[in-house]
């Protein structure tokens, strides 16, 4: 056994730091050199150089493994994405010009079919309203015809050449008309 002579003022912190961790202060005395002699610091050191040092290559450490993780993973994904970015730039760029180009060709040859149908429908308007007409003038013909050869039936022996003359004339003013 040894003994160790310090001041009053030490000694009375030293047992609140005893009464504190629950211990003797033998027992404090004893732990505290141990740990002094595994830990190698100095107690006059009050900033602790060797945790910081410990620390700083820890902390070198994480820096050298986060830049090869940069290395390894980002950089890669990023070309990836820088390409995939590219490839979308490229396909919007086709969208725009080609699709959108065909689209305003279909737009503008739907326009031009309807503008045709519309001449189209005029048309057989128009020929049917002619065709209407034909049928008329054929029946208004017909209905001067079977007046003239009736009346030119009617006629006997004995029928003068001017009642003659003037059924025709009637008759040729009568197809005038229509």
């Amino acid at each position: 056994m040894r003994s160790v002579r310090y001041p009053v003022t030490v000694d009375q912190k030293f047992e609140k730091i005893a009464l504190k961790l629950g211990r003797t202060k033998r027992q404090v005395f004893i732990q505290m050199v141990d740990y002094f002699y595994k830990s190698k610091k100095d107690p006059l050191d009050l900033n602790d150089e060797l945790l910081k040092n410990a620390l700083m290559k820890n902390h070198q450490q994480y820096i050298g493994f986060i830049k090869s993780q940069e290395n390894m993973l980002l950089v890669p994904i990023k070309t990836e994405m820088d390409r995939v970015s590219e490839s979308q730039a490229k396909i919007i760029e086709r969208f725009n010009t080609q699709i959108l180009k065909a689209n305003s060709d279909l737009l503008n040859n739907q326009h031009a079919l309807a503008q045709k149908l519309t001449g189209i429908d005029a048309l057989m308007e128009t020929i049917s309203k002619n065709q209407k007409r034909k049928e008329n003038l054929k029946k208004q013909f017909l209905f001067i015809l079977e007046g003239y050869i009736k009346s030119r039936e009617a006629f006997g022996m004995m029928t003068s050449g001017r009642e003659k003359d003037e059924l025709i004339a009637v008759t040729r003013s009568q197809i005038s008309l229509l």
